[in-house]
Formats: structure tokens, C-alpha cells, sequence
């Protein structure tokens, strides 16, 4: 609260790029919807990925840690009216310097606004966004609280579509009750897609205590093996890598006191897959339905769909697609199936 309520104004005031949206190319989609983001909101963003996954319409998404709302407004628009988005963040306020720029130095009185809540930036811009939108009604609402307690906030059992999050469940303490969590709210089919900080080894007691390496992401980091037990633990499907990048740190007291621990930003994708929705192996054809997808829809780092072609895919990925919202865009068969028979009943 303290770190990215007071000390960072810009996210040039980082010490590593852990926090750094990497520059993949974005959709026009996904471009033109950022242009139409309030310059305020836009202004407080810090993640290290863009969390929006695809298959989108009418879908009911959850955004753990929000901030001031960018990722919610841009999925407001992706969702359409009919969908529905609720940010949800932690950190109190955060000073405003004149222009975004870097604090003043202690010689100098600072010229600031009143310091706020970033949920409370985001509630602000509603209406603006709304009207942006063209929307009749809002479709976003923001909340403060934890991620670890969404029940405080009053959100139900099977209640969402999808969660994401950008970023933060390095920041949180215990983050098997943030998967815990993120388990209960999501329907049945419902898939958790998530960027965040992973470690090559578990760390000491030193790193895990440092207040800058934890403001930057980088001391709350999981081993990332343990990802994969929290989730089969928690009950989700085995965690899907969707990209990874390596994190460099710009710092060399900060080096020295990591050691040999290496970090990485990933993105990954769970699935709330309903016991029994499917037992073998199956082929799948890729329908093209998925706006600003239609070729290829690049799944994860080990599953690219193209429209048209015939695909072997395993058991847990086959239940994944049955299960989810991305049954309707597959033709979907058990076994190994002759895949020129498959083509043709297709066709």
C-alpha cells in the first residue's frame, strides 16, 4: 500500500521491469480500445502483461488487484454492454505530482492533488467511461478490499466468467487463498488468466523481507513449481504457460542481494474443469468464430489453433475446451480420429 500508494508516480520510477507491460504488438482491437481510456486512469497503471484473453462477449469478468481501473475499462468495452467487468484493489492513496512528474526534491514544497484511493480514480471516470462507451448503463463497478477475502466484498460462489489479474498475487502474503478464492467465484468451465512474477528457486528469508524487491514484485514471488501444486491443490486444471519473459533488474545493490535467483513475468491460464466433462484424448477443428482471432487463436505456448485444421489434443485440454466458453468455437471428437474423415464430415 505503502510503495504503490506513495513512492511511485510513473512506472519509470521502477528499480526493474518487472512491473513493465512487455511490447508485444496488440490487436487494433485492443489499441483502439486503449485510446479510450482516461488519461488519469491510464497514468497509475502498473502490470507486467496484458491480461485479456480471448472469446470475450457477454462474459462476466473479475479483476483481482484493478488499481485505477485501466484493464476493467478496456475489458468494459471488449465484453460489450451486456457483459459485466468488477475491479477489486487494495492500495489506499497515492499522491498526485504536477504532470506525472517525479517528486519534488525535499528543497522544494511539492505541488500535489489530494491524495486518493486508486479505486476511488476508478469509480470516478464511470460515467465518462460510460459515455465514451455509448453504453446506456454501466457495466463495470469497483470495490475496495483484498483478493483474499472476496467474500467480504459480497461476490458469490460461480458468480464469474473469468478472473484476471495483473501483477499483484506476488504482492499478496498468501496466495493459495488467493487461488482458493479466484476457484469459488469462477462458474463452472470458468478460466482464471493471469500475468505475474515467478522464481527459479525458493527464496531466503533476506530477499522475502525486503521492502523494495516486494514493492517491485519481485520478494513475494512463488518458486513456480509451486504454481503448479497450489493449483492442482486448489482444483483447477494444470496451469497453461501462455508467453514468459525474463526480468532484468537495472540495480546492483538490488543484484547483490537477489544472489543467483533468476525471475520471470508470465502469463498463464487456469480452468475451473467440472469432474467427469471428459475422459480421453480427442481432436478438435478450430471454427475461426473469435473476433480478432479468426485465423489462428495462438492458445498457449503449446497449443496454436488454426481455422480449419485438424488437431490431437490430450485429455485435460480437451476437457478445457468442452467445458468452457470456447465450446462453441470447436468441433470437438474423442479418440484419435482419421483426420481426413474428420475434415470431411467438417466440410
Amino acid at each position: 500500500q505503502d510503495y504503490y500508494g506513495k513512492e511511485l508516480q510513473k512506472s519509470e520510477d521502477l528499480k526493474t521491469n518487472a512491473c513493465i507491460t512487455s511490447s508485444r504488438p496488440l490487436p487494433k482491437v485492443v489499441r483502439d480500445a486503449l485510446e479510450r481510456i482516461h488519461e488519469e486512469v491510464v497514468a497509475r497503471y502498473y502490470g507486467c502483461g496484458l491480461v485479456i484473453p480471448e472469446c470475450l462477449s457477454s462474459c462476466r469478468i473479475l479483476d483481482l488487484g484493478c488499481g485505477s481501473g485501466r484493464d476493467c475499462y478496456l475489458l468494459s468495452q471488449l465484453v460489450g454492454e451486456q457483459g459485466h467487468i468488477t475491479g477489486i484493489d487494495m492500495t489506499e492513496g497515492q499522491v498526485w505530482h504536477r504532470s506525472g512528474a517525479p517528486p519534488y526534491p525535499p528543497s522544494s514544497p511539492p505541488i500535489s492533488f489530494p491524495s486518493s484511493c486508486q479505486v476511488e480514480v476508478a469509480k470516478k471516470h464511470i460515467a465518462y467511461h460510460m459515455d465514451k462507451f455509448g453504453y446506456r448503463k454501466p457495466n463495470v463497478e469497483f470495490f475496495h478490499g483484498y483478493m483474499e477475502k472476496l467474500g467480504d466484498a459480497g461476490l458469490a460462489d460461480e458468480s464469474y466468467d473469468i478472473v484476471i489479474s495483473n501483477c499483484v498475487i506476488n504482492l499478496a502474503p498468501d496466495k493459495r487463498a488467493v487461488l482458493r478464492e479466484a476457484f469459488r467465484v469462477l462458474k463452472p468451465g470458468g478460466e482464471m488468466y493471469f500475468s505475474d512474477v515467478y522464481a527459479s528457486q525458493h527464496l531466503s528469508e533476506t530477499v522475502r523481507k525486503h521492502r523494495v524487491l516486494w514493492g517491485e514484485c519481485l520478494a513475494g514471488a512463488l518458486y513456480w513449481r509451486d504454481l503448479y501444486s497450489i493449483a492442482e491443490e486448489v482444483g483447477f486444471s494444470t496451469p497453461c504457460l501462455v508467453t514468459a519473459s525474463p526480468i532484468t533488474i537495472g540495480n546492483k545493490e538490488l543484484e547483490g542481494i537477489i544472489g543467483d535467483c533468476r525471475f520471470v513475468s508470465a502469463t498463464f491460464r487456469l480452468f475451473k474443469v467440472p469432474g467427469g466433462s471428459w475422459t480421453g484424448p480427442g481432436v478438435v477443428i478450430y471454427n475461426g468464430g473469435i473476433v480478432g482471432h479468426e485465423r489462428e487463436l495462438v492458445f498457449d505456448a503449446n497449443f496454436t489453433f488454426k481455422e480449419g485444421e485438424v488437431v490431437d489434443v490430450d485429455a485435460e485440454m480437451a476437457a478445457i475446451l468442452q467445458s468452457s466458453r470456447f465450446a462453441d468455437e470447436f468441433l470437438i471428437r474423442a479418440g484419435r480420429a482419421n483426420a481426413a474423415a474428420l475434415q470431411g464430415c467438417c466440410c
